[in-house]
């Protein structure tokens, strides 16, 4: 029984490959747009990166000290189709992600601080530069700390798991509650905008607004609920003024 990430993917890259799925506004007038096939082979190279040099799969958790950003959707995706948990409380984690491998500063999630010693507590901890065009990681890294930007480029366009995951497992850790990977897009996913009469509204194929600055769980379950429901997400920093002539001319539903 594939687990439910599985299947989203395949119906981004084969329903909806030259479509866009994900568009982000970024600082300094960034614009990055992801159609189903590109998202679908950011998330196969992240998620072979995982498995073939972290020895990642079913069961291991990942905690991402990222901000909302569309890296931190490639990075939750890849981790959910290898049956991976997701941690974004802070708490424990097997391996780390992170945009503040030296300091833990603004922009790496919780806040929570790598420290000096950068790779203490996790088996492995990973740079994730922000910037768009990021071949590398700009500066040094601490010792044992892999580069996202320049290692994940090597890795296959095609993912396939080493292991089969089960539904069961824990996908998503979350302050005070959990999610299973059955429960992704039963529980977890956003169910779609409110109608007028309080009910959410099925809203097939609907091109989204999500902000940044709501975080990263709430990006998450936005976007999920919005892919499954065949729609396209446009996700805008923080200090990206949401204006009507960006939302008419990304085609936001209701702008």
């Amino acid at each position: 029984m594939s687990i439910p990430a599985m299947n989203l993917m395949t119906a981004l890259r084969s329903g909806h490959a030259t479509s866009p799925r994900l568009t982000w506004y970024g600082p300094d007038s960034e614009r990055i747009e992801l159609s189903g096939r590109v998202l679908d082979n950011w998330v196969a190279k992240t998620a072979n990166l995982l498995q073939d040099e972290l020895d990642a799969g079913p069961g291991i958790s990942l905690r991402l000290e990222l901000p909302a950003h569309w890296k931190s959707l490639v990075w939750a995706l890849a981790a959910w189709q290898l049956g991976m948990e997701l941690v974004l409380d802070g708490g424990p984690a097997d391996l780390l992600a992170t945009s503040a491998p030296g300091d833990g500063g603004p922009g790496s999630g919780s806040g929570t601080a790598a420290g000096e010693g950068a790779t203490a507590g996790f088996d492995a901890v990973v740079a994730v530069p922000l910037a768009a065009l990021a071949m590398r990681w700009p500066g040094t890294l601490p010792p044992g700390v892999l580069d996202y930007a320049a290692e994940v480029r090597s890795h296959g366009d095609v993912f396939m798991p080493y292991a089969e995951a089960e539904p069961g497992l824990s996908a998503l850790r979350l302050p005070g509650r959990g999610f299973s990977h059955a429960e992704l897009l039963t529980d977890f996913a956003a169910a779609g905008p409110a109608s007028a009469g309080g009910q959410a509204e099925t809203a097939e194929g609907a091109r989204i607004l999500v902000r940044a600055a709501d975080g990263l769980d709430a990006a998450l379950a936005e976007a999920l609920g919005c892919w499954d429901r065949g729609g396209s997400i446009v996700l805008v920093h923080p200090e990206v003024e949401v204006t009507e002539h960006l939302l008419q001319n990304e085609r936001v539903s209701g702008a």
